[in-house]
């Protein structure tokens, strides 16, 4: 295989990672986001936390293997990506950590006070990753400042229109996918109110969705490859139609329908920023001479292949391990679940 096809290839895989990422990982910081917020009682937060303790940790291993991805497979990427975005990576790292640190330590503390302290900061720290991983990927989706000096901006650059637009559209959609989670796997009151906020947040999640694709259709050069490649607008429309079944779902007390549909919705929005920036990975909004493209970051074809045998053996063994740890912890959280807290 030449070496152009393994690049054109990882980088498929590439976007792939993180859109796997976000989509599963959305659901369970939306619910984090909500701990101190949708329960009525200690014990409605104990099945709010007790539902995500199978799954999160799970669901991060796909970030830290887009980041590795990243690492073998663009090496050049990694490193600028990881020298000039210091401070706002640093910060989701922060984030995720303590979040991390939240929910155990949560799970071990026996006053009530320090209970709330502990869901108030996993909501916070949810928060967080969520909102900046969103602004993150937005300034990478309309290009960042990168010259012939490397890049030129600070942490306040990226918080622009548009990133911040991003950010609060992957936020809503986390906020949507853990409504649907906590209503799908909690019971009773819980699960009905969470249903109830998931209606009450679709409209303001379609609203944001489609100053997104405005924003990114007149402000920015995303859907270049679109215009050029007309087949491409598949990808949003099935965003938009996975938008529109996760409502749909929701009226019919289909929670769990309604959870992939939202879910699916996150692995196509982010397959539209993938395709739009491609063969950039950090476009430049300055001159596109200087963008770090997928050609000219890749690792060697020796690299590049044995990576993918290694992707080719092992990723359909993470997706079977997923696929059983959903089967066996598919139940509700019940009361009787949560005595031991």
């Amino acid at each position: 295989m030449s070496h152009e096809w393994l690049i054109i290839i990882w980088f498929a895989v590439w976007g792939l990672l993180w859109a796997v990422y976000f989509a599963l990982d959305g659901y369970d910081l939306g619910a984090g986001i909500l701990c101190p917020w949708l329960p009525k009682n200690q014990e409605e937060r104990h099945q709010l936390v007790a539902s995500l303790g199978p799954f999160w940790d799970g669901n991060e291993v796909w970030l830290i293997t887009a980041g590795g991805a990243t690492f073998a497979a663009f090496p050049t990427t990694y490193a600028i990506m990881f020298s000039s975005l210091y401070a706002p990576l640093m910060i989701i790292l922060l984030g995720l950590v303590f979040r991390a640190v939240a929910i155990e330590f949560y799970n071990k503390s026996q006053g009530t006070s320090w209970q709330r302290f502990w869901a108030g900061a996993l909501s916070l720290s949810s928060l967080i990753v969520a909102l900046l991983l969103g602004v993150a990927f937005g300034n990478i989706f309309q290009g960042l400042p990168i010259d012939q000096n490397g890049y030129q901006g600070t942490l306040l650059t990226l918080l622009n229109p548009f990133g911040l637009l991003t950010g609060v559209l992957l936020v809503l959609a986390f906020l949507f996918n853990g409504s649907a989670w906590l209503a799908v796997k909690t019971e009773g009151e819980l699960a009905e109110r969470a249903r109830s906020l998931a209606e009450k947040i679709w409209p303001w999640l379609l609203v944001a969705a489609v100053l997104f694709l405005f924003y990114g259709a007149f402000g920015t050069n995303l859907f270049a490859n679109y215009l050029a490649q007309p087949v491409w607008f598949l990808v949003p429309l099935l965003a938009a139609v996975a938008v529109i079944a996760a409502r749909l779902y929701l009226a019919r007390q289909q929670a769990a329908l309604a959870l992939i549909s939202g879910s699916l919705a996150v692995l196509f929005t982010v397959f539209v920023g993938i395709i739009g920036i491609f063969p950039a990975m950090l476009p430049s909004h300055v001159d596109p001479r200087y963008s770090i493209t997928a050609f000219n970051a890749a690792s060697s074809p020796y690299t590049l292949t044995i990576m993918l045998i290694v992707v080719l053996i092992f990723l359909p063994v993470v997706l079977a391990y997923q696929y059983w740890l959903y089967r066996v912890f598919s139940a509700k959280v019940t009361k009787e679940d949560i005595e031991s807290y």
